[in-house]
């Protein structure tokens, strides 16, 4: 499992080269299992994986971690014998408030030792100031953590306004390319991400790809 490392975080490079296609045949950044709302349990989403021959892979279940230990055994045992596996990063997908608004933040790649992302682990949002944007941001970047606001356009706010929140409080991106149609093949809406891509290409900022997967695939949400 990668480890962390700020300001040269061995996954920004990796997120600098995403385009519109790398999903969902290459990379995966953003997953869910049976440990949150997801229908997968860590060895089947491993599984499709595999099969997918995915080259990176964070699963981000909502506040908890509880999938990466498993996952992370099997991709050991795998590549020991000589298989090929994905890089598989630590994620996770965490509920904050930014603007006002209830948003979900993706904090990839962080380390083994993490307490400052332990009152966000407990498997439900946090309550109070911790709730708030520059409370995640600070624990996921003590973490050593990228910060990427997940799917900016699904918000009551238009995604401009909370990319350039973002920007000024200083997280690392968002999710450019993301499938708001939930079509049953994972396809980047056109138009929407387009824009998205243009505001944080303009801004310098990172972004990320996933299917934001659900169900019982890795093709679609």
């Amino acid at each position: 499992m990668a480890d962390a490392g700020s300001p040269l975080h061995p996954l920004r490079p990796v997120l600098e080269q995403i385009t519109p296609t790398c999903c969902p045949g290459r990379v995966n950044f953003h997953c869910h299992t049976t440990f949150s709302d997801g229908s997968l349990s860590p060895d089947q989403l491993a599984q499709r994986a595999l099969e997918l021959g995915l080259e990176h892979l964070a699963i981000t279940d909502h506040h908890s971690i509880a999938a990466h230990a498993p996952v992370a055994s099997l991709f050991r045992a795998i590549a020991d014998s000589g298989g090929p596996v994905p890089k598989f990063w630590r994620g996770v997908e965490i509920s904050c408030l930014l603007e006002g608004c209830l948003v979900h933040v993706l904090a990839l790649g962080f380390g083994a030792d993490h307490p400052s992302l332990e009152p966000y682990l407990q498997g439900h949002a946090a309550v109070g100031p911790a709730l708030r944007a520059e409370a995640v941001l600070r624990a996921g970047q003590q973490a050593g953590a990228l910060m990427l606001l997940a799917h900016p356009a699904r918000y009551r706010i238009p995604f401009k306004w909370l990319i350039s929140a973002a920007d000024q409080l200083g997280f690392d991106g968002a999710e450019a390319w993301y499938d708001y149609e939930q079509n049953d093949n994972w396809t980047p809406t056109p138009i929407v991400c387009e824009a998205i891509a243009a505001e944080l290409r303009e801004r310098g900022l990172l972004m990320s790809c996933g299917t934001d997967t659900h169900g019982l695939t890795l093709h679609g949400r």
